[in-house]
Parts: C-alpha cells; structure tokens; sequence
C-alpha cells in the first residue's frame, strides 16, 4: 500500500513539475542511470497549514500507520513554521519531512484570510479515511480541501508569508523529491559535481545561502532548483503566474566511525541521517520570489 501511496504521489508530481523528467531525462542521457527507476528518493516533502484540524497532526497519521517513525522536531522562527521529520519502515522508502505554518503567529488579517479557506474543513478529513485503502489515500492527497482562492487574498498572504500564499493556492501537499547524489557514479557523487552536471544542463539552482547548503558538522549537503512559473487559475476566472515545485539533491557524507568501509559495504545507516534547520530554511526559499524570478 505505501508504495502505491508513493507511485501516485510521484506520478502527479512529475506531471506538476516539468523539472522532474528534465532532470530524470539529462541523467539517463549522460549515463548516471538507465531508468528513473534507479534513483534513490532521500525524502519527500509536504507544506501544511496549522489549524487544529489539518497540520502536522493530520497528515502524519497517514504515514505513521505505514510504519513511519516521528523524529526530530525543527523551528524556522523567521518563517513562522514547524518541521518534523519520519524515518521510513524499511531502507528502499524514503524519509518524510513535513512543514506547518503557525497560522497563530500571523497578523489578524493572514489569520482571518487563512481560516476563511481552512474552516471550510470542519473536522480532520484523515480520521474518516480508511488507511488500509491505498486508492482511498493517493485520492485524498491529491484533492483540494478548501475553495480555489482569489487571487486577492494570495497576494495578500504572499506579503507576508510566501509559504502561506503557496500552501493556499496548492491545496495539495507533495512540495518535493529528492535524489541522493552520493550513490551515483564518479564524478557525479557530489552536490558540487552535481550541481555542475545540473547547470550544464540548464537547471536554475536556489542560492539563497549559496548554491551548496551544508549542515554545520558537514555531512550532509543539499541543493535545489529554483521553481517554475507556473500558470495558475484563482476564482472568479482570474490567472497569474506563481512558482510551482522543485526538484533536490542531497549527499549524505559517510559517518568518521565508517570511513575506513569499502565502498561495498556502505549502506544507508553509516551516513549522515536526519536533517537540518539552516540547510532547509534555505531550501524553502526555491519557492520564495527573490528565488523565481532567476527562472521567469
């Protein structure tokens, strides 16, 4: 069941993101791998608003009956969000990071605006799915819970918080994948040759911290494209162009204890795990204004 959960979650994803299947595309042709297939996903990502009756607390109940285990709880104060992060059942799924707006800490109006949509959502929609219904979940997570916004209050909530404005607009909670680059071949295992096979292949990256975020002990280093414009239709038939989804990159650097491992034997619990606050805060800018406009 999780892995139809995951295909239709990735399935609509790509369709969103046009970068996806540019990326996934550019890595067969210069022989990184033979099919999409042989990408290591490192984590999934879902934007939720915090209300009582949606956030955190709900979506996660989803994953957590799949055998999904809660982990280490992250606070982006100038964002105004909250973050956890699961560890997956088993090694070939991958890890779930999911945000929350704190809707409270907005101003009256952001608040007033939000709760107008949210309130339309009168009790949590994940207690009354049945969880052992996999086509009953992938629909769910790719239905709208609230009326389409107007464009007015998008922009609105965007002065203050893009996140607000994108989570509004999107009503769908897949934000992202990522590809683990260190398993890659030579010469490509790295966020920096990456990021270089990535530009010389026309992909805009988000350097909003730099091109490289790299957690403070340096073992795990990530990466971004920048999001797309993409056109989107608000209420009463009026269109603008906002930013859609982006593709990561992670490289997840061997543990000291295991380094002296061949490279054979490395798995996936003698690197780096979990995540981290600086390297996300600037991840969430691929969507953020200041980041899109070098796409438009």
């Amino acid at each position: 069941m999780l892995s139809e959960i995951l295909q239709g979650l990735m399935g609509r994803y790509m369709e969103r993101v046009p970068d996806v299947a540019g990326v996934i595309d550019a890595m067969i042709r210069e022989g990184l791998i033979q099919s999409a297939g042989d990408i290591e996903n490192d984590h999934i990502a879902f934007r939720t608003m915090g209300v009582p009756q949606l956030g955190v607390q709900s979506l996660e109940k989803i994953f957590l009956h799949y055998g999904y285990q809660k982990k280490d709880h992250f606070h982006f104060a100038g964002k105004k969000l909250d973050a956890w992060w699961y560890a997956p059942p088993a090694p070939q799924y991958p890890r779930i990071f999911i945000s929350e707006l704190r809707v409270n800490d907005l101003s009256p109006e952001a608040q007033e605006i939000i709760r107008s949509y949210t309130a339309e959502v009168k009790s949590d929609p994940v207690d009354a799915l049945n969880l052992d219904d996999s086509k009953t979940v992938d629909t769910f997570l790719h239905s709208g819970l609230w009326r389409t916004p107007t464009l007015e209050d998008f922009k609105t909530l965007a002065a203050e918080s893009e996140y607000a404005a994108w989570v509004i607009y999107n009503r769908y909670y897949l934000n992202h994948f990522t590809v683990s680059v260190h398993n890659l071949p030579k010469g490509y295992n790295t966020i920096a040759e990456f990021n270089t096979f990535l530009e010389r292949n026309g992909f805009v990256l988000n350097d909003a911290g730099g091109k490289i975020k790299t957690s403070p002990d340096g073992n795990l280093l990530q990466s971004a494209t920048v999001a797309r414009m993409i056109e989107a239709d608000f209420a009463n038939g009026e269109h603008q162009k906002i930013a859609g989804s982006y593709v990561e990159f992670a490289e997840r650097k061997v543990l000291p204890e295991f380094r002296d491992l061949p490279g054979s034997a490395i798995k996936r619990e003698h690197r780096r795990e979990g995540f981290e606050t600086g390297n996300a805060d600037k991840i969430f800018e691929s969507t953020y204004t200041e980041q899109t406009k070098k796409s438009s």
